[in-house]
């Protein structure tokens, strides 16, 4: 019981915590938006823990970014041309990843992650509402320059941030590309990818997320001011979501299980990043 109450304590937190910060920020078209993006993530809970499926837990995290960036753009009070390239960029990486995710489910029947937590009510509930927490506050710095008077500015800072997106995303689909051919092939059937990108890094899709998440704030920093420094959280967020959280740590604790014994594992990530690349000097 008490675990249950904890487990829906965190849930209230984790939408308090984007919620509070929209409030802070006195800007009411970023309130309605984190609302928005709750709403949408609460109303597909219910079918999904009705029959207890994770098939479109990803994909719901996608289109709510979609929804959310334009529902930004349509209602901001000036909408450029550099509000439509953020826009713009932030959808491509959503249909992108919402897709390749959606259809890697689909093939694979089931998210390893989600086993346990389906049938809990009130783990199934808190693991929606966290995907809430990270569209909100990964949206947080971008949704404020888009809703800013003059919307978000030009400039060397908005150029320099797009550049690190798209190297970014390029590295992040490299990077997914290379394992669905590692894993396409019967002969590396229970093996480890060490080619490609992920001779450089042993997790380069979630550094090239890194990269374009940092991008997209550089390309919203200059149409910040006063106490909406506070969004830039938003990428320091994605790092610590995907590094410390729910990405990194989790596949590191299922890959060491699977492979720890062996020795040319253990010769793979003593030599190998887990993050960013290490270039030779």
């Amino acid at each position: 019981m008490r675990s249950v109450f904890l487990k829906f304590l965190f849930s209230i937190v984790a939408f308090l915590i984007p919620f509070a910060i929209s409030l802070f920020l006195g800007n009411q078209l970023i309130t309605n938006i984190v609302l928005l993006i709750f709403f949408i993530h609460w109303l597909l809970f219910i079918p999904a823990y009705i029959f207890q499926t994770e098939k479109f837990f990803d994909l719901t995290g996608s289109i709510t970014f979609l929804i959310a960036s334009f529902y930004a753009l349509l209602n901001a009070p000036s909408t450029n041309i550099f509000s439509i390239v953020v826009v713009s960029c932030i959808s491509c990486w959503a249909i992108r990843l919402g897709t390749f995710l959606f259809m890697r489910i689909n093939k694979d029947g089931e998210d390893k992650r989600f086993i346990e937590i389906k049938p809990s009510f009130s783990r199934f509930l808190m693991t929606w509402t966290l995907s809430g927490t990270w569209v909100s506050i990964c949206l947080l710095c971008v949704l404020t320059a888009i809703s800013s008077n003059s919307g978000v500015e030009g400039g060397t800072l908005f150029y320099f941030g797009l550049i690190l997106f798209l190297f970014g995303f390029i590295i992040e689909i490299v990077a997914d590309y290379q394992k669905t051919l590692f894993r396409k092939n019967s002969v590396n059937k229970n093996k480890f990818i060490t080619s490609g990108l992920w001779s450089y890094s042993r997790h380069p899709n979630y550094m090239g997320e890194i990269l374009l998440w940092f991008g997209i704030s550089v390309m919203s920093i200059s149409s910040l001011s006063g106490i909406e420094y506070i969004t830039l959280i938003s990428p320091v967020f994605v790092y610590l979501l995907l590094t410390r959280i729910s990405g990194v740590n989790f596949l590191e604790e299922s890959a060491n299980k699977k492979w720890g014994h062996l020795d040319e594992y253990k010769d793979y990530m003593s030599k190998t990043p887990k993050i960013f690349f290490k270039f030779p000097i």
